[in-house]
């Protein structure tokens, strides 16, 4: 077997885990430095144009760019690679112990976004941020999750984390349907053919990353000039690691998976979050909560995500299309269902592309995330302290 394979899942837990509470400091300073007398300095320094490149052939963007571009395509790389190997073999590969977690899913995607949608019906602009409270912040969650020891059982956090992992698959196809800008056929033609070049190694069985790195960095910056967000490079560029049961002694995505994780957890997410936590909170009042933006990622978070993914869960359990986790209960379930409303890194990101063209909205996206995320967080976390036993 390989030998990456034989970890407990308690370790990736682990890793979640801390990466959660990283997170949440990199939130924390963004906000104390964005609200001092250097806040100024930090928002300069993010709209600050950097050139990579060699010559005349490279890109100029703002950090912000970068970081909400090139580093969140690592990110999605290293999502998909996740949910690839959860689909081959584990906790998905198994359909009937997978069906639980992807009916909460849905629930948690569509409910949420009907919140939004009523709140914001009746301004075009606004309703393009339909998407924002539907996605879970897998290491945010996990890590509250974590906090709470061994009265939460390990079936529930699996659960929590495939519906994450459903949830960010979710995410990946509303980016790429939803938020892409005027395509160009020239370049998408070269993302095509760098796809099928990728394909091809996989065919052939090629077991070295530099070769897919190498295509896959053209790739990124093919769709980056496609008009489809550059993080989708990311995502075909994993779907194409190879990763075959059959092979017993080595794989090639687990490999990566492994290799990149401490990265992305410790270095990329909390640069995001610092990067795009930041918000003045001068001025800020309840009536601030009240505007349709704010209020509908609010009230999606908060109280369309546990809704969705409490009653999808119920009916499909009830209906005998899927089976409880073991060793939980309705009440611990639903302890978990609010957890899965702290939004926080994916909800801000998706905030970013949904008013990328309004930009005047999107402090209200960090308002409202930051507070629907806070609020899933405490109820989420003290019901399941409240009702579970050491």
């Amino acid at each position: 077997m390989i030998k990456n394979l034989s970890k407990p899942f308690k370790q990736f837990f682990k890793l979640e885990a801390a990466s959660g509470l990283v997170l949440l400091i990199a939130a924390i300073i963004a906000l104390i430095i964005s609200n001092s007398s250097f806040k100024e300095i930090y928002f300069k320094t993010l709209e600050h144009y950097l050139f990579i490149g060699v010559n005349n052939l490279g890109l100029k963007l703002s950090v912000h760019h970068w970081i909400n571009d090139a580093l969140m395509a690592i990110f999605f790389f290293f999502v998909t690679l996740e949910i690839k190997r959860e689909f081959i073999q584990g906790e998905l590969s198994n359909f009937k112990k997978a069906l639980l977690p992807i009916i909460a899913a849905v629930g948690g995607m569509l409910v949420p976004a009907l919140f939004y949608v009523y709140i914001n019906f009746e301004n075009p602009e606004t309703l393009n941020g339909w998407a924002i409270p539907s996605a879970t912040d897998i290491a945010f969650s996990l890590g509250i999750l974590s906090l709470l020891g061994s009265r939460v059982p390990i079936s529930l956090k699996i659960f929590l984390t495939a519906l994450a992992i459903i949830d960010d698959l979710g995410a990946i196809l509303i980016i790429a349907f939803f938020y892409s800008g005027d395509l160009s056929i020239s370049y998408l033609s070269l993302i095509l053919i760098s796809y099928i070049f990728l394909l091809m190694l996989n065919k052939f069985g090629v077991k070295k990353f530099l070769p897919y790195l190498l295509i896959g960095i053209f790739m990124w910056y093919f769709t980056y000039k496609s008009g489809i967000h550059a993080t989708i490079a990311g995502v075909l560029l994993a779907s194409t690691i190879p990763h075959r049961q059959k092979e017993k002694d080595f794989s090639l995505l687990i490999k990566i998976e492994h290799s990149i994780s401490p990265y992305v957890a410790f270095m990329i997410m909390p640069l995001f979050a610092f990067a795009n936590a930041g918000v003045s909170l001068d001025g800020l009042s309840l009536s601030s909560l009240m505007l349709p933006v704010p209020l509908g990622i609010l009230m999606g978070l908060f109280v369309g995500k546990q809704l969705g993914v409490m009653l999808f869960s119920y009916v499909s359990v009830k209906l005998k299309v899927a089976q409880m986790p073991d060793n939980s209960t309705w009440m611990s379930l639903y302890g978990v269902s609010i957890l899965t409303g702290i939004g926080f890194t994916m909800s801000l990101f998706v905030g970013n592309l949904a008013f990328a063209e309004n930009i005047q909205y999107i402090d209200g996206v960090k308002i409202g995330v930051l507070t629907g995320s806070l609020l899933s967080t405490l109820f989420g976390y003290f019901l399941l302290l409240l009702t579970t036993k050491k």
